[in-house]
């Protein structure tokens, strides 16, 4: 994380900041357009798909905020007085919010249209969202890592709803 800091350029702050503040677009924004898109087109596969992607980003969203409570670890920038955050966060680090989220709606989008064009933007932006949170000094690597975990295994539980 200290080598991250140190290589940090303004171009991939900005850009990893617009990411980090703009999680919740894609989380709510991917179904509320599925939704949209399956009433305009009397779609019913879409109106589920969508019911799908917004169940699974929930889950995930309600057991990150039970295992935050419950873990209470500290941001690393409190820990570690050696890493300098671009933004001070509030809360707890364990795990990260923004990766459970986006890999919840990558996963259940990815499942809902297994084609290329839809996963591989999918996890490039939940990748690239994860990153941004190491990046941005907010997070550890373990938190990513169980934020990641969290959020597709929250899809793949909520995938009943597509059948």
């Amino acid at each position: 994380m200290i080598d991250l800091q140190n290589h940090r350029t303004p171009g991939q702050t900005g850009f990893f900041m617009f990411l980090s503040k703009n999680v919740l677009y894609g989380d709510i924004g991917i179904p509320a357009g599925l939704l949209v898109g399956g009433i305009v087109s009397n779609n019913k596969e879409m109106r589920q798909n969508a019911g799908y992607v917004a169940s699974g980003t929930a889950v995930s969203y309600g057991f990150m905020l039970l295992i935050k409570h419950l873990v209470k670890r500290p941001r690393p920038f409190i820990q570690n007085i050696n890493i300098t955050p671009v933004y001070r966060a509030g809360g707890t680090s364990f795990p990260s919010g923004h990766t459970s989220s986006s890999f919840a709606t990558a996963t259940a989008l990815s499942a809902a249209y297994p084609k290329w064009y839809v996963i591989a933007p999918s996890f490039f932006w939940a990748g690239a969202t994860s990153y941004s949170r190491m990046y941005l000094g907010v997070h550890y690597p373990t938190d990513v890592a169980a934020g990641l975990t969290l959020g597709v295994g929250s899809a793949a539980a909520m995938s009943f709803l597509r059948k």
